[in-house]
């Protein structure tokens, strides 16, 4: 079993950066696969990227390619989430999850942290 805590969230302006970190507590971090997905109110939680166990896979989703960059420390047993150019359209709760494969399905990710709040101001 994996318990998953993220922070890193914060308020940044349009434009700004943040960089999201979930840690893992469990000693078999290294072999799940890692997403982080988002969420607005009364929306559902979506797909924002995803890495493979040994980092040799990432997957994003398009609203965010060439401005978020997902990576992991196994040694550390985090996983992070770098955010450059930050839109209005990005703020949300934040969260990392974790699954036996890498995926950009939610309903395969088993263990899931208890979220971040992003807010982008304009």
């Amino acid at each position: 079993q994996v318990q998953l805590v993220e922070s890193g969230g914060g308020l940044v302006q349009t434009g700004g950066s943040l960089r999201l970190s979930c840690a893992a507590t469990g000693r078999t971090f290294s072999s799940y696969a890692m997403g982080w997905f988002c969420q607005v109110p009364g929306k559902e939680r979506t797909f924002v990227a995803a890495i493979s166990s040994r980092s040799t896979r990432t997957y994003y989703a398009d609203s965010v390619k060439g401005r978020f960059t997902i990576s992991r420390d196994n040694a550390k047993n985090t996983v992070y989430l770098q955010m450059h150019s930050l839109k209005p359209v990005d703020p949300a709760v934040y969260y990392c999850a974790a699954s036996q494969s890498v995926s950009m399905a939610t309903s395969l990710y088993h263990y899931w942290g208890q979220g971040t709040q992003v807010t982008v101001s304009s």
